[in-house]
């Protein structure tokens, strides 16, 4: 190891030439990379919803309705004209009103009613739009230009729309929020005003690498996209902020730069990469959801990190080196008072509060089982959004709603008008667009003409259009899906296809439930494989990952305390996310713990590896958390925001047991936590009178 930095030291002006060359080129490819802004295609393959909307893609024209726009104050021909509008509008493949459902040239009076409020109401028409999803943003502005504003849109290609306008600005501004705390925090931690600057400088080359690289994955999620950056650039601080401390502390008379920053890359080496794999295997563990979205997240976000670690292991003491003496110029005198005092009152408090921790773990474990959620997208925008108020206002004019299709096998028209009667049975279905329907079983084929014919009826199948009084997702929605399912199937059993915004977050809802266990136990297994063949312990990982799971713990059960629903995706994520992000923390006390522990009583360790520890770690955990609360604040993205809020308390929680609890964990349990290492003689610290 140290005859590999000697070399990567000797020769930093190509190391830093072949980084600075890779940034350029990635640069580039970063423009290449799509964005997808649609969750629901990332449920698994083999789901029923993906399956359905795939053969009803190869069957029929058109796709799956996932927009509704209304217009007010209009008679049945403007409507008409508004239809004819929104059908020729950019991005548009088909629009759908009464005229599909009933025959409009009667009096209103005659038509069936629950058909008539299905589509028409109070002078106001609700028309059921399917968009190209390659064109969510054109589609959805040059329908708000026909609609004016007065009128309203919803549904996942206005969401989709919505969120692909607004989140990246907001990214931005997190970002610039971002960058400028740690600038103030590195400042205050640092003892040369270039030393933030540097850091900064190897967190935007790692975040740059890892978004060029990201082109290996053709596209990324939207959730990937916005917060990939500046998760790995909260998470990875801490690597070069470590090699920073280690390098200050091994400079001395008589030893040049470079064999200083040698020996702290061979000190450091175990707890940077201790704490990276530890984190890359956090991430790297979403890859087993069958939701695809913890695999798009998870990969960017292990590949970020191991792309952090190689800049902090090549890059920045290559970057340290050059700007060495410019560094040394520009010294000030500490700015943060000595953390010895701290330790000192860790030591008074540390005790009580161990006890604490031990006390919360099961009711923190068990609230944060309890939450309620939400599973799909049609919440994912605050109170005070157009997209809410659009919606709420369709509702407060229609009801909930949504739009299923049904496909069945073959043209048995008696067998479709059998279905169709159980259909409308259906508490919810409130009216059906198909052939028997509208034309009526006992009319042949032959006598539709055939661009009619073929919305309805392919080669192989015939195509239902329901109308639902449900919203996107809830108890009455999950069992309607079901009870249209059996319906079908009693008829064509395993031969149907039903898909719609309701129905994929049903099957989200049945896929990410699953999840959850084998997600949890494999990362918490990971890391806990890789801590015990780092640490050489069998005690040391159950202690770290306690301590880390019960700060999880507590972050989660917070919600339900308050009673306030999470979005389950983040629910599922953010275990992942924050036993990665800050099981570092408790790495480095350890190690710390554990080295001065060599040649210090049990009291004086502690108060010595929480006054050599705080400045890492705050830093660190400060920037995390303020990035993360930033987020949940700034981002109108709900589900964006409060992945963030709960990343940022998560850390506050985090930085709390590791600061204030896991010291009085490691001193009451001293000899597991040393095990065989060498350590002071009893007789020793009787002499120095400290009790062992």
């Amino acid at each position: 190891m140290r005859r590999m930095y000697s070399a990567v030291t000797a020769h930093r002006r190509t190391v830093l030439a072949l980084f600075i060359l890779a940034c350029l080129v990635c640069l580039g490819l970063k423009r290449l990379v799509r964005v997808n802004y649609d969750i629901n295609q990332y449920l698994p393959p083999e789901s029923p919803s993906t399956v359905s909307i795939q053969v009803m893609g190869e069957e029929f024209p058109g796709g799956i309705p996932n927009a509704r726009v209304m217009v007010r104050d209009v008679t049945i021909p403007q409507a008409l004209e508004y239809k004819a509008r929104l059908a020729a509008a950019e991005g548009v493949l088909s629009v759908s009103w009464l005229d599909d459902a009933a025959d409009v040239t009667v009096p209103l009076a005659a038509m069936d009613q629950d058909t008539l409020r299905t589509y028409y109401r109070d002078g106001a028409a609700l028309f059921s739009v399917t968009v190209d999803e390659n064109n969510y943003v054109q589609a959805a502005a040059a329908m708000e230009d026909i609609i004016g504003p007065e009128g309203a849109m919803t549904g996942t290609a206005i969401s989709m729309a919505n969120s692909a306008t607004g989140t990246m600005g907001e990214v931005q501004l997190i970002g610039a929020f971002g960058v400028a705390f740690a600038l103030v925090v590195l400042a205050f931690t640092t003892t040369s005003w270039l030393e933030p600057l540097l850091v900064l400088a190897g967190l935007g080359v790692a975040v740059v690498l890892n978004g060029g690289t990201n082109l290996i994955f053709g596209d990324i999620s939207f959730v990937t996209n916005a917060s990939g950056s500046i998760l790995q650039m909260a998470v990875s601080l801490d690597y070069s902020v470590f090699l920073l401390h280690r390098f200050e502390e091994c400079r001395a008379p008589g030893k040049t730069d470079r064999e200083a920053m040698v020996d702290a890359l061979c000190l450091s080496t175990s707890s940077i990469l201790s704490s990276g794999l530890t984190t890359v295997i956090g991430f790297a563990a979403l890859v087993l959801m069958r939701f695809r979205l913890g695999a798009d997240l998870g990969l960017a976000l292990a590949k970020g990190i191991a792309i952090s670690l190689l800049t902090a292991f090549f890059f920045m003491p290559c970057l340290m080196l050059t700007a060495c003496p410019l560094a040394d110029r520009m010294r000030h005198r500490p700015l943060t008072p000595g953390f010895t005092g701290f330790g000192r009152v860790v030591r008074r408090v540390t005790v009580p509060l161990a006890v604490l921790f031990l006390v919360v773990i099961a009711p923190a474990f068990l609230a944060s089982h309890a939450n309620d959620f939400y599973y799909g997208s049609g919440r994912m925008f605050g109170p005070e959004a157009k997209y809410t108020l659009d919606t709420q206002a369709i509702e407060d004019t229609f009801g909930e709603s949504d739009t299923y299709v049904l496909l069945v096998p073959g043209r048995d028209t008696a067998k479709q008008t059998a279905l169709s009667r159980d259909l409308h049975a259906l508490p919810h279905v409130t009216s059906i667009i198909s052939y028997v329907d509208m034309a009526g079983a006992e009319i042949p084929l032959e006598y539709l003409d055939e661009a009619t014919l073929s919305l309805l009826m392919s080669e192989d199948y015939s195509r239902m259009v329901l109308s639902v009084d449900v919203p996107y997702e809830g108890e009455d929605t999950f069992a309607l899906v079901e009870a249209i399912r059996a319906v079908a199937d009693s008829y064509w059993p395993g031969q149907t296809y039903l898909a719609g915004q309701g129905v994929s977050t049903y099957d989200l809802m049945d896929t990410v439930t699953s999840d959850l266990m084998k997600v949890n136990l494999v990362a918490v297994g990971a890391v806990f494989l890789v801590l015990l063949i780092t640490m050489r312990s069998a005690w040391l990982p159950v202690l770290l990952v306690l301590a880390i799971e019960t700060a999880i713990w507590l972050n989660l059960a917070v919600p339900y305390f308050r009673g306030t629903p999470l979005f389950y995706i983040t629910y599922l994520i953010i275990s992942s996310i924050q036993l990665g992000a800050t099981v570092d923390y408790a790495i480095l006390m350890t190690d710390r713990y554990r080295e001065n522990r060599e040649a210090l009583p049990k009291k004086e360790a502690l108060v010595k590896t929480v006054a050599d520890t705080a400045v890492s770690i705050l830093t660190s955990g400060s920037v995390l958390a303020v990035v993360g609360l930033l987020m949940g604040f700034i981002s109108s993205n709900r589900l964006l925001a409060e992945m963030g809020l709960l990343l940022g308390r998560g850390a506050i929680f985090s930085l709390c047991i590791v600061l204030f609890v896991l010291p009085g964990l490691l001193t009451g349990t001293d000899r597991l936590v040393m095990g065989r290492r060498r350590k002071v003689p009893h007789k020793h610290e009787k002499q120095r009178g400290v009790p062992a």
